[in-house]
């Protein structure tokens, strides 16, 4: 529904009319600056093999555990196990929908960045690294590999410079 409202600048001297949308075909722009980002076949092919060797990782890694536990694993590492095989989960639909589900990757990107700077550089800055954060450290690393294959443009293009959504 379109409404024509009376211009309101006071030294024109035509009457003219300036075009409004209702709130249901809003006016304000949805993502023109993302919309533009073209994101080659190439990458989308290349996100989906990392969606799929991320949900693959995940499943044959934390799923058993899941399925199969004891009530003391339940209380030490249920949590942790319990968000990681979601995330699995999750990981499916980026075989269909690889751009939408680009902030999956951004959130992988996240924790691991947190987890080196906050966790393991501590740890090897005061040469405390024992075995079993040795291990974590090297799977955590492996984070490496996603960098490129996340596509950068359209992230800033998306989260940074494209209008966020209205707060009421």
């Amino acid at each position: 529904m379109n409404i024509l409202l009376p211009n309101p600048q006071p030294h024109s001297r035509k009457r003219e009319y300036i075009m409004m949308n209702s709130a249901i075909e809003s006016s304000i722009p949805s993502g023109e600056v993302a919309s533009h980002v073209e994101i080659s076949l190439f990458r989308l092919y290349t996100l989906r093999v990392f969606y799929f060797v991320m949900a693959a990782g995940i499943g044959v890694y934390y799923w058993p555990s899941v399925i199969h536990h004891t009530s003391e694993f339940a209380t030490t590492r249920g949590v942790e196990y319990a968000m990681l095989a979601g995330l699995g989960a999750v990981a499916i639909l980026g075989l269909r929908y690889p751009v939408q589900m680009v902030p999956i990757l951004l959130f992988e990107l996240t924790w691991k960045a947190i987890y080196l700077l906050a966790f393991a550089l501590p740890l090897w800055s005061a040469g405390q690294i024992t075995a079993s954060a040795a291990t974590d450290i090297q799977a955590v690393l492996l984070v490496v590999i996603f960098i490129p294959c996340v596509p950068w443009r359209y992230v800033f293009a998306q989260y940074l410079l494209k209008r966020g959504e209205r707060w009421r």
